[in-house]
């Protein structure tokens, strides 16, 4: 009797451990300072290069003091929930958290936001390849204008760097293994930061050209007022038609959570607490770099900053060495970041297509292949940078950041540990509710900033 009834236990017990997530069963390898390294690449990215953009039409104390501490508190705030909930179910995969909560929909669901927004993020890391590659390297070869050669065709320039970089980093097997390569992004962007304020105190405003003229009515969305003094002075608090990008934008800023569990499976000795150290040391390294980011770079062009700032340096001077480094610096970070975003799809297409398959090199290369294909694809059409942070911030964003971490909370951890009507899940459903008031709140205010401009521009023809 006993023997039988530990035979059946044993396979019972093989049989739940194959229904578990294959990360469960593999030891974390990579360290404590590369997995910070790695999520904080995760959550800095083209983000960064909008928040000067996002200051100047919220003002210095909205965004430093409310906007920018309230995203990133509820931020660590929203991992906390979804390590809470993965620890609970022993699951370490956003998709099978999606499964465990509400089935086969819920896995879905979860996946379809991830891609979605990764694509995204990918999309405009891509995007500032397309736009900046060339003007360095015409910078570089001395040349005044775009003359037309292959090698100066943003199109063809994303082709190269993505078969040459980006897609042998994206074949690597685990996402420790590029720990070293989002070090040596995190230290470019270091050197951009170190760079816009140097650049505070060495560029006048207003803005002048070669010729000594004021450039100030070159501004996008904002209006030159008559006198330097009105216009090169900070704004402690503003709202304008562009104040609706502002939110998205930090949203989309401060989003890593498809990156959270990959991270969590590889980190090495990997308890909840560890991992929300992790957590909690990248977002407030990066919140560090944000803000100086966003305070220097307005403090140096104020309301002439526009919503990708290196574009600002260049109307000052394009030849400028710094300004170039800077830019092939950023070219580098962004390049690096690509192949870690690009996990987090892998796997959830992996979780929906393969569920029970093992690794298998050639699908994870076939995969890989294909969605920096389709990214390239989408990145030669894509219309402006703020379409892509407005959009991908006010949608997936929040259900990443607020939606999904909180009704995953309320739904897997039990009753015997946390009531229905407990705080800690009336927290969560707060804080589920908070990001669809913030998505339909973005939506309509985008969708409505469209609406009117595209009505002024037909009005003016």
């Amino acid at each position: 009797y006993f023997f039988i009834k530990n035979v059946l236990t044993f396979f019972l017990t093989l049989s739940t451990f194959k229904k578990l997530d294959s990360c469960l069963l593999f030891e974390g390898k990579t360290s404590f300072g590369m997995s910070i390294f790695n999520l904080s690449n995760a959550i800095m990215g083209s983000g960064i290069l909008g928040l000067a953009f996002a200051m100047s039409n919220t003002g210095i104390i909205l965004l430093c003091e409310i906007l920018l501490v309230f995203i990133a508190i509820l931020s660590a705030y929203s991992i906390h929930l979804l390590l809470k909930s993965a620890g609970v179910v022993g699951i370490r995969a956003y998709e099978q958290l999606g499964n465990r909560a509400f089935g086969h929909p819920g896995k879905m669901l979860a996946a379809v936001i991830i891609t979605v927004h990764n694509i995204g993020a990918m999309s405009s890391y891509l995007f500032i390849v397309k736009s900046e590659l060339p003007l360095v390297i015409q910078a570089f070869l001395g040349k005044q204008e775009n003359t037309g050669e292959w090698f100066l065709n943003g199109n063809f320039l994303i082709i190269i760097v993505s078969a040459l970089i980006i897609l042998p980093l994206a074949t690597m097997k685990q996402l420790g293994y590029l720990g070293y390569t989002s070090g040596f992004s995190l230290s470019c962007m270091v050197f951009f930061l170190i760079s816009v304020i140097y650049k505070k105190f060495n560029i006048p405003c207003p803005l002048e050209d070669e010729d000594h003229h004021n450039l100030s009515h070159l501004s996008h969305g904002h209006g030159y007022i008559n006198g330097t003094d009105d216009f090169c002075e900070a704004k402690m608090f503003t709202i304008n038609s562009q104040t609706a990008y502002t939110i998205p934008i930090l949203a989309f800023a401060f989003v890593c959570h498809p990156e959270v569990l990959p991270i969590y499976t590889e980190l090495r000795d990997a308890t909840k607490k560890r991992m929300q150290n992790v957590a909690n040391i990248s977002i407030l390294a990066m919140f560090i770099m944000y803000l100086l980011t966003a305070l220097f770079g307005y403090l140096t062009f104020y309301g002439n900053v526009e919503s990708e700032l290196l574009h600002t340096y260049s109307r000052v001077d394009p030849l400028d060495v710094l300004v170039l480094c800077v830019r092939l610096a950023v070219l580098v970070a962004v390049t690096l970041t690509v192949p870690v975003v690009l996990f987090p799809i892998r796997r959830a297409l992996l979780q929906i297509l393969f569920p029970d398959k093992p690794f298998h090199w050639a699908r994870h290369i076939i995969i890989a292949f294909c969605l920096i294909s389709l990214v390239n694809l989408l990145v030669i059409f894509v219309p402006s940078i703020r379409d892509i942070f407005g959009l991908i911030g006010a949608t997936s964003a929040p259900s990443l950041i607020f939606i999904l971490p909180g009704i995953f909370y309320i739904r897997i951890v039990p009753e015997e540990q946390e009531p229905m009507f407990s705080r800690s899940k009336i927290q969560a459903a707060c804080f589920a509710a908070v990001g669809f008031i913030f998505m339909v709140m973005s939506l309509s205010f985008i969708i409505i900033d469209w609406v009117t401009g595209e009505s002024r521009s037909g009005g003016g023809h």
